[in-house]
């Protein structure tokens, strides 16, 4: 039995034995995990992954509790048994005017008048605008134009710090994801008949930041700009929507966008409808301090929209515009005044380091387990666990991608057990042993190949040449040293006399 090492000697015996027990796990699991997952995330910055990214993150919106009503806003909606009832399509100037006037009695915050009146409609148009002028907490709506759409403009004399227009960003496939606070008209490609607040160049606010900056003010909370340009409202930053942020790789990022933080599916606000407004039948505390929204909610307006709770994007899971405002001013209030937290993503390099690390564990995962069955179970709990981990990060506002990693875990995992079984199996070994034939073949191929070309070299007249000049030179650099000896002998020593030279006569 041979005795074991010298201590001294161990430290240097143990990282030999680490590195011959890790290699085999680095250049298969590692290496092979990691090329996998590089694949997958050149693919995602395409653009190809976006649209089950997207489906993820409506379904985690969907998963999460509803927080129910806002109690600091209203909405009143004008359904479609107020217009039967009032024979009115659409609705007139004196009934809007008259709704006005019973709000404002009950002193709300203020009032948000999402429906158009560029133009008047019906009778009323000079009562109503009467009514806009008294009231400084009613806020109305405009279209902001487009190259190839002039806008709507917001009713006359109305000035723009009353005025937030009503343009919501919509994602390819239809789905309300994002909420646009603050934008710049793009300029009509024809001739503008009218100019107005918002087919100018002046930048403008949305109606839900107009709604939420007046409720705040009664609070003494006034917005400004970081130094990056981001608003700030208190202590909460609102960081800007970009291109690449979450799982959008091809958007459009124009305007000053966030990710809409959704409240509710079902009533992000007490709601009541125009005819109980107008018979007195609404409770004063519901309307005093509060924000009030006034909107159509009839499938007759055109004004819904599909959002992440739309699963199978039917007719009635769509939401009405006016309600999508409250969601967007319910956002603002909630996390300036609750501190209920936004939207928010990692950076970049953050993601690429999330998607590529779970790559990493499937393969290394792979690798130590070789059973069937516990490599199924294994490989399960890994993706629960991945799941878990993107809801509990998504409750607290963040979006972490979700379908990217679970690609790269599965493909990880897959892809080791394929190269493993390979090299183990015979036609690998056999391919293994073709290629290091062909590598040695090739090896002894170029040697005498070079072989060859010196012999061909060596054969040619110049090479002849080269080789007499050298002996030439040779020749000459030793000439003048046999004549230097020749005429300057050295004497040789004679030990028996002392070291004298030796006289040939005595000898």
């Amino acid at each position: 039995m041979a005795p074991p090492p010298p201590y001294d000697q161990l430290w240097a015996w143990l990282p030999r034995l680490a590195w011959k027990k890790l290699r085999p796990l680095l250049q298969t699991a590692c290496i092979t995990s990691l090329i996998l997952s590089a694949a997958v995330v050149g693919g995602r910055s395409l653009g190809w992954l976006q649209g089950l990214e997207l489906a993820a993150y409506d379904q985690m919106i969907r998963s999460r509790p509803d927080e129910g009503p806002d109690q600091r806003l209203l909405i009143v909606g004008i359904t479609e048994n107020d217009i039967q009832a009032r024979q009115e399509w659409p609705i007139q100037d004196q009934t809007l005017a008259d709704l006005l006037a019973e709000l404002v009695k009950y002193q709300p915050r203020a009032i948000g008048l999402d429906i158009f009146r560029d133009v008047p409609i019906g009778s009323g148009h000079t009562a109503l605008l009467r009514q806009l002028q008294r009231s400084d907490r009613t806020v109305t709506v405009c279209k902001m134009s487009g190259s190839a759409d002039p806008g709507i403009a917001p009713p006359a004399i109305v000035p723009p710090e009353a005025v937030g227009f009503s343009d919501i960003v919509v994602d390819p496939g239809g789905i309300l994801r994002r909420n646009l606070l603050v934008a710049t008209p793009q300029p009509f490609a024809d001739v503008l008949p009218l100019q107005h607040l918002c087919n100018g160049s002046e930048v403008v606010f949305s109606l839900g930041l107009q709604l939420a900056l007046k409720y705040l003010a009664a609070e003494g909370i006034e917005p400004r700009l970081t130094e990056t340009e981001a608003i700030q409202l208190d202590s909460v930053i609102f960081d800007r929507f970009r291109r690449g942020m979450g799982s959008y790789q091809k958007v459009d990022a124009n305007g000053y966008q966030i990710l809409l933080n959704y409240r509710s599916a079902q009533q992000v606000a007490p709601q009541v409808t125009l005819g109980q407004v107008m018979a007195g039948q609404v409770k004063p505390e519901l309307i005093r301090d509060r924000i009030v929204l006034i909107g159509l909610v009839t499938s007759q307006a055109k004004d819904e929209f599909y959002t992440p709770y739309s699963g199978g994007l039917q007719d009635q899971q769509r939401m009405p515009g006016v309600t999508v405002h409250a969601q967007s001013v319910s956002q603002i209030l909630s996390a300036v005044l609750d501190h209920r937290p936004l939207i928010w993503a990692w950076s970049s390099r953050q993601e690429l380091a999330w998607i590529m690390g779970w790559g990493l564990i499937g393969g290394i995962f792979a690798w130590f387990i070789r059973h069937p069955l516990w490599f199924g179970a294994g490989l399960l709990l890994l993706a629960g666990s991945l799941y878990g981990a993107g809801v509990l990060l998504f409750l607290q506002g963040g979006w972490v991608p979700l379908v990217p990693p679970a690609i790269t875990l599965f493909f990880g995992a897959g892809g080791v057990v394929l190269v493993d079984r390979f090299n183990h199996s015979s036609y690998g070994q056999a391919v293994y042993r073709q290629v290091k034939s062909f590598l040695r073949l090739n090896i002894e191929i170029d040697a005498a190949k070079v072989e060859r070309q010196v012999s061909e070299i060596a054969e040619t007249e110049y090479f002849s040449q080269l080789q007499q000049r050298a002996q030439q030179l040779r020749t000459q650099r030793q000439s003048p040293r046999s004549k230097a000896k020749a005429a300057d002998p050295q004497p040789t020593p004679n030990h028996k006399d002392g070291g004298k030279p030796s006289d040939p006569e005595n000898q």
